[in-house]
């Protein structure tokens, strides 16, 4: 992969000044805009396979136009503006806002080295920002996902506003059974994905795959504790931890609206963003505790009965083990 190096010229407009991030289909630079003085913006340089052939080439050059031109169309406060979008020596380049600031990795991480948790106070502010943007998103016609959503990809500036960033690197796809255009991350962070977007391109997913996303999120800024992996979740059902048992000062309502955005079918989920976000913000209802059978009992916080109520049944169960146990000794005893 080549790079830019800083003071490298874009189209005679944009000068490289360092590379802020990079990934396995290109890299993203900060730039100076030299016809609109003090402006920087962030490039992302999306570099072809070098193995593909010819076809597949221009299959993902005209992939990127239609991205970028979809992605040029978006104007909400939470989300970085597209600017420009150009080809130059066989490789993309997607020219948006660049966004001041700490992503939210790096509050979890300040977090962590201070010994404190995140306010679910503060948690929420960003929750409320995250699902206004989401809800302009899904709310396009056709609707728009980001399937990477995570701590790394969200930006709080020094002035308090949430970005969900990081829209560059990708490509669209529309599905057969609905008009849906999906900004396609490669398949996500392992962390934060569902697990029906392990399918990659085939891999059916719409707006109920970025809330899983956005509630894994979440459990990660409130518990500083990242969450297992849906594929670890699947071959363990209750490696998901009651996120109150992590850390208690969180309230009933945000953990068990989390839960319900991490539920491991689609189905088990909020139906959209919208709805997810008047249970967690307090203005919705939440779903029936049994979207909580899939954690660790220790961790559900029963009450007195319900715990009775579990120890009864594992007593009658033991009862009815010893009896077959005693009925097998005495058949063994008459056939000798």
């Amino acid at each position: 992969m080549t790079y830019l190096k800083p003071g490298d010229m874009l189209r005679n407009r944009y000068r490289i000044v360092e590379i802020i991030g990079q990934g396995g289909m290109g890299c993203i630079y900060q730039a100076s805009d030299l016809r609109l003085e003090g402006r920087l913006t962030a490039i992302k340089d999306i570099q072809p396979n070098p193995y593909d052939p010819p076809d597949q080439r221009q299959q993902d050059r005209m992939q990127f136009q239609r991205e970028a031109s979809t992605l040029a169309r978006l104007d909400h406060p939470n989300l970085p503006k597209v600017s420009d979008f150009f080809a130059e020596d066989d490789r993309d380049f997607l020219v948006m806002d660049f966004v001041p600031g700490v992503d939210l990795r790096q509050t979890i991480e300040q977090a962590v080295r201070r010994g404190e948790f995140i306010p679910e106070g503060q948690v929420l502010d960003w929750t409320r920002q995250l699902t206004a943007a989401l809800c302009y998103l899904h709310a396009q016609d056709p609707p728009v996902l980001h399937r990477d959503i995570k701590p790394a990809n969200i930006k709080l500036t020094p002035d308090g506003l949430i970005k969900l960033v990081d829209f560059g690197l990708v490509k669209l796809m529309s599905t057969d059974d609905a008009r849906t255009i999906t900004v396609v991350q490669g398949r996500g962070t392992a962390l934060y994905t569902p697990l029906e977007q392990y399918g990659g391109d085939m891999g059916h997913t719409d707006a109920r795959s970025d809330l899983y996303a956005l509630g894994a999120t979440l459990y990660h800024l409130l518990t500083s504790t990242p969450p297992p992996e849906a594929k670890q979740r699947f071959l363990t059902p209750r490696a998901l931890r009651d996120p109150r048992a992590i850390n208690p000062a969180i309230s009933d309502r945000t953990a068990r609206a989390v839960l319900w955005a991490m539920s491991m079918h689609p189905d088990d989920r909020p139906p959209d963003v919208e709805t997810f976000s008047e249970a967690v913000l307090g203005e919705g209802t939440l779903p029936p505790r049994r979207a909580e059978s899939g954690l660790r009992r220790a961790d559900l916080g029963e009450s007195g009965a319900e715990r009775d109520t579990a120890l009864a049944q594992g007593n009658i169960a033991l009862a009815v083990l010893a009896g077959l146990l005693l009925v097998v000794a005495l058949l063994v005893t008459l056939v000798r």
